[in-house]
């Protein structure tokens, strides 16, 4: 194994680490703690704020995909810094705008831009690693992700009264700019070796006997993960007195949830295999996403606050593990299919939450959609080969 210097492979997952925080973080997951201090300030309803998750992750579907065909070293090196840094622009634009129409148009981009960076910038990371034989240190790009749900819910939190409407933004773009230019000059000194980041995939099909159980699981994974990480605070606000502390609280837990949830999951998968870690964790991610139905009041939303923020992450590395695993030669077609199954069925989330709201249902009522899909992805889990297990540690994408 070649060697080489620790403070090498730190600054590449910083550079990894800084973009997730700036666009998944700060750009895409800072809206759910912000959605209930906009409804308060009157800035759009409960509806309107569904929509502009849905018009987000529309966007992200589109980004995600429009990154597969950016994913040559010579293409990233443009799209990568310009969709990072529109990404922190966006943030700032958004603590502009007052209208409903500008602010879909907002989330819509920051959709795209965020989809592209989150898809080729952990892509990148991978690949330096794994030129240099360090690829099962990738993981840990993403707990600049989950350290990023901390600091958006304390920007959201700590400045709550000084801001209103809109203006809830600037703090996020405060950091998010910084941080965009140091990620982008930080990625750009990763040079890879002068081959194509991806191997040819064979021509065996990538919908199989084993592998379409996996697909489908993931698919339900995707819409049963995002009504709780949308809307979890604005839940809280509607079981909870108003001086309530999981009113802002419940997204601290969710964070620190989704920080020790990194490290424990992929643990865990080494440990017992793939298979039946992912199917303890779609088990508990059920029970955190019927909480708030089982067990109305704070009991609920904590529950829900902790078993789904410290699970989806896992989701996401145990499917990615077990994917290839299943499929080691599919490459890039496996990854693309994998981030539009989950996109997709994501988007799903919050558009189906504002139909119901509006025909007169309530939030809470609407995480027993979630709850299904989750049933679904556990009971299409049980259906793989027991012959899945492990695979080599590799980037995963949400």
């Amino acid at each position: 194994m070649p060697s080489i210097p620790s403070r090498q492979i730190f600054i590449a997952l910083l550079a990894g680490s800084a973009a997730l925080v700036v666009v998944h973080s700060l750009g895409r997951f800072a809206y759910t703690p912000l959605l209930p201090l906009f409804l308060g300030d009157g800035l759009f309803s409960l509806q309107q704020g569904a929509q502009l998750a849905t018009w987000n992750y529309i966007g992200y579907l589109l980004g995600a995909l429009l990154a597969v065909a950016m994913a040559t070293p010579a293409r990233m090196r443009v799209a990568l810094p310009t969709a990072l840094l529109g990404n922190a622009l966006l943030t700032l634009l958004q603590g502009l705008s007052e209208h409903y129409p500008s602010l879909a148009a907002l989330r819509l981009l920051n959709g795209v831009s965020n989809g592209l960076v989150f898809v080729l910038a952990p892509a990148l990371v991978l690949e330096w690693l794994a030129q240099r034989q360090r690829a099962h240190l990738s993981g840990l790009v993403y707990l600049g992700f989950a350290i990023g749900l901390l600091l958006a819910g304390w920007l959201a939190e700590l400045p709550a009264t000084l801001l209103h409407g809109a203006a809830r933004w600037w703090p996020m773009a405060a950091l998010a700019l910084p941080l965009a230019l140091l990620s982008a000059w930080l990625l750009g000194r990763l040079h890879l070796a002068p081959r194509q980041i991806s191997a040819s995939a064979t021509t065996s099909p990538l919908f199989d006997r084993a592998s379409t159980p996996l697909f489908l699981a993931y698919a339900g994974a995707g819409l049963g993960y995002i009504l709780p990480m949308t809307f979890l605070p604005t839940l809280a606000q509607e079981h909870l007195p108003a001086d309530h502390s999981l009113i802002s609280g419940a997204w601290r837990w969710t964070a620190l949830a989704c920080v020790v949830a990194v490290p424990l999951w992929n643990s865990l998968g080494a440990r017992i295999g793939d298979r039946h870690a992912l199917l303890a964790n779609y088990l508990l991610q059920t029970v955190g996403c019927a909480a708030p139905l089982l067990w109305p009041g704070a009991t609920g939303v904590l529950l829900c606050a902790a078993l789904v923020g410290g699970t989806f992450i896992g989701t996401v590395f145990l499917t990615q593990r077990l994917a290839r695993s299943l499929q080691p030669h599919q490459g890039p077609k496996l990854s693309a299919a994998l981030i539009a199954l989950y996109g997709g069925a994501q988007l799903l989330g919050p558009w189906l939450a504002g139909l119901w709201i509006g025909a007169g249902g309530t939030l809470t009522q609407s995480f027993a959609l979630g709850v299904g899909a989750l049933i679904w992805a556990l009971a299409w889990t049980c259906t793989l080969p027991s012959s899945a297990s492990h695979s080599s540690p590799a980037g995963a994408s949400s």
